[in-house]
Order: structure tokens, then sequence, then C-alpha cells
């Protein structure tokens, strides 16, 4: 089994987004841009009653969220695979959403029950799974599915994974001090190192037997 390289993984990021930093930063932009407008709008005032009308803004400006997010990891995938052809309409990916959300859901279930299960479960938990909401939109898998495939594709990489996790976040806090602007390159390098991880896991990994699900 191959070694899952931390400086491998975040080299390839930089190299990727150095083949077209201006359209990388411009979508990692716009998808700042478009959550922050949700946010400002739709999120109610701190202190505000709790009504129908603020919990339905709320759950809104949820649901763009998660969209934006699906977005970010489409656009990351695609920009990985071919840095060349990607555009900013691989931002708009909404097929997989019910998908990524019941994902989501489950995985943050699992993490925080092992979280109380003294933290360190938790941390394995997350790291298990990091890449579920990436083989729902890269091979449109329902979240069950997707959860064991994770399962399958980290083993024997976590910690190789959490040592990739904590440089990512180390790079970022360098990317923040850097008069936060540094973030506009180092959020996009870190999601492209990621995925560079994911494919390169998927790699070594056996194909599925079961077929893939349709959204």
């Amino acid at each position: 089994m191959n070694k899952l390289l931390v400086g491998e993984c975040i080299r390839a990021g930089w190299e990727i987004f150095k083949k077209r930093p201006v359209m990388i930063i411009g979508a990692f932009v716009l998808a700042i841009v478009i959550s922050g407008i949700a946010s400002s709008l739709l999120e109610p005032a701190e202190g505000a009653p709790v009504t129908v009308s603020t919990v339905a803004m709320g759950i809104a400006s949820a649901i763009i969220g998660l969209f934006v997010e699906i977005g970010l990891v489409t656009f990351s995938i695609r920009a990985h695979d071919s840095a060349e052809s990607v555009t900013l309409k691989d931002l708009w990916n909404p097929q997989p959403f019910l998908y990524y959300l019941a994902g989501q859901i489950l995985v943050g279930i699992a993490v925080i029950v092992g979280l109380i299960l003294l933290i360190v479960p938790g941390i394995i938990i997350a790291l298990t799974l990091l890449f579920t909401s990436y083989i729902i939109i890269d091979k449109h898998r329902g979240p069950i599915e997707a959860i064991k495939e994770s399962i399958r594709i980290t083993k024997g990489h976590r910690w190789e994974l959490l040592l990739l996790v904590v440089t990512i976040i180390g790079l970022n806090i360098l990317g923040l001090l850097a008069l936060v602007v540094g973030l506009l390159v180092t959020i996009p390098v870190s999601m492209l190192a990621l995925v560079h991880a994911y494919r390169k896991l998927e790699r070594e990994a056996p194909t599925m037997s079961s077929p893939a699900a349709s959204y």
C-alpha cells in the first residue's frame, strides 16, 4: 500500500492552482460572495424573536450554504482533473443536493457521537468519513454507500490524513496572517490538495462492484 504523502498533496494543489489562478480565485470569491449575501439577507438578526418567518429564512440560508458547498467541492474535483477546462459553471451542481444533505447529517451525527466518547473516536470517525461528500458528488453514490466507500478507501491512511488536515489548517492560518488575502490562495490550494488525496486513495482501492445511484 502506497503512502499518502502530505507534501505531494500540497504540491499537487499548488501546481494545479498555478495553471489557472485567476479562474480558481474567481470561483472561490464568487462562492464566498453568494454565501455572504445569503447570510446577510436571510439570517435573522441576533436577538430577533423566533417566528415562522425567521425559521424559514434561516432554513433558506442553510440551503443556499449547502449549494455553495456542493459547488465548491464539484469545482475543486473538476479543477483537479482538468484545470484547463473548468469554468464558473462548475460551481452550479444541484443534482446531488438531497444525497449531500443526508450524507452531511449522517456524518455529523457519527462525529458528534464519537466526540462524546472522549473526543479521539470523533477525530477518527471524521477522518474515516472525510471523503463521503466527494464520493456523493463525484461517483453519484447514495449517502450510505458513500460512507462505506470513504471508510474503505481511508483504511490504513488515517494518520496520514490527520497529518494532511493539520498541515492544511496550518497553511490557512498562515494565509489568514498574510492580511487575510493569503486565504484566496491557501483555501483553494487546500481544497485541491484534499481532492488529490481522494483521487490517490481512490486509485489504490479496488472499484466498488455495486452500481452507482442516480440523483
